[in-house]
């Protein structure tokens, strides 16, 4: 199959026929529909984040169930599946204290660069290569463990539904999760990428006011007043501070960084308000610090608190964000933006790195094939139709 391999930080990726095992005990093999273009695969390939290498990138994707493994209960031959690249044991005292996005099976996972048992599927001509947070969806095909899917309705385009996997969940999910009681307050949202516009939706969605988007760009910041921002701020012309003093004199109460580097991580901490709250859901490269005015933040009562995944339980939370865009309560259709063929990965990334507003979408080649189960090898119809992608 094809797949999009990182040999080498500060490299391009490589399109190479790799080989792709059958799914074992508890795992299944998923055909790739589409998947999201996201800022942390890029922190792998420029270095800023260090996983094992070479390696299939690619963590945010969608795709139909096209084998199942012996002892596989929660997907079915045909099923529609999001790929986390957080998976949930159960069992693990974080899974059961319900932070199952802090499962013991996610750090298996990124330590060893192979599935939860901590072993590869995926070479090329005898050479091992890595798992990318045990997902790896940059390719035409990819195997999973079970505990890395959720099925999902056939009804949800796919473009949707890959971005809600990782960029959605994330976003929505840290407003949803952790900025519940922020209804009627004044909140700012460092940072409209994928996850911050989702956020935006999900501060809308619980009626925080006003919601004030703040980026450099101004074709995000466009698109931030339509997912649910009131007001912007381009902080490449404008003093933050100044800003928002203007907007809400009274003070910030909140305050989203899903940037991940010590300037806007620093800018949260100093415009929010005396007992306002910091969310951090950016990620930024290994060992990368800011600092805290301690005074400021014993005396203002001030916290800062980190949000990995959206702090979701996604099983449970995934199916029902989607439920809300079916409804028409969450326009994720405007996060999508511009459309790849695997073989323009480079472009897609470059892309990101300009500027490009919304969440571009890699499309592998899928042609509907009929699906076997491994233990049961027998043709089961599938109910997915064909992609079409716009020109390049």
């Amino acid at each position: 199959m094809k797949a999009a391999v990182l040999f080498e930080a500060q490299m391009p990726l490589r399109i190479e026929d790799v080989d792709l095992e059958n799914p074992r005990r508890g795992e299944v093999k998923v055909r790739i529909q589409a998947a999201g273009v996201c800022h942390s695969d890029l922190h792998y390939m420029n270095g800023d984040l260090q996983g094992k290498l070479p390696a299939v990138l690619g963590h945010e994707g969608v795709g139909i169930v096209e084998r199942v493994g012996e002892g596989v209960t929660r997907v079915a031959p045909g099923d529609s599946v999001i790929l986390t690249w957080r998976p949930r044991c159960g069992d693990c005292e974080f899974c059961t204290s319900g932070r199952p996005a802090l499962c013991a099976l996610g750090r298996v996972q990124g330590a060893t660069g192979g599935l939860p048992d901590g072993t590869s599927r995926l070479s090329l001509q005898g050479q091992k290569i890595h798992h990318l947070m045990g997902v790896s969806c940059f390719a035409e095909a990819c195997v999973v463990s079970e505990r890395s899917v959720v099925k999902i309705s056939p009804d949800v385009p796919p473009e949707i539904a890959a971005i809600a996997g990782c960029a959605v969940v994330t976003g929505v999910g840290a407003a949803l999760n952790l900025m519940k009681e922020a209804t009627g307050d004044a909140v700012v949202v460092i940072g409209a990428g994928g996850v911050g516009l989702s956020a935006m939706m999900g501060l809308n969605l619980i009626g925080a006011y006003p919601i004030i988007a703040v980026d450099t760009v101004d074709a995000r910041l466009d698109l931030a007043r339509e997912v649910g921002a009131t007001h912007t701020i381009n902080s490449s012309d404008r003093d933050l501070g100044s800003a928002l003093a203007e907007i809400c004199p009274n003070g910030i109460k909140w305050a989203m960084d899903a940037v991940g580097i010590r300037q806007t991580l620093t800018q949260a901490v100093e415009n929010v308000g005396i007992s306002g709250t910091v969310v951090a859901v950016g990620l930024g490269r290994v060992g990368a610090t800011f600092e805290v005015p301690i005074n400021a933040l014993v005396q203002q009562e001030k916290r800062v608190i980190g949000s990995l995944y959206g702090s979701s339980n996604t099983l449970v939370q995934l199916p029902k964000i989607l439920d809300l865009y079916m409804a028409g309560r969450l326009p994720l259709e405007k996060l999508v933006g511009e459309q790849y063929a695997l073989s323009q990965i480079n472009e897609a990334y470059d892309a990101l790195q300009s500027g490009a507003p919304g969440r571009s979408i890699i499309l592998p080649s899928f042609t509907g094939e009929d699906y076997v189960v491994e233990s049961e090898p027998k043709l089961v119809e599938s109910s997915a139709a064909p992609l079409t992608t716009r020109s390049m």
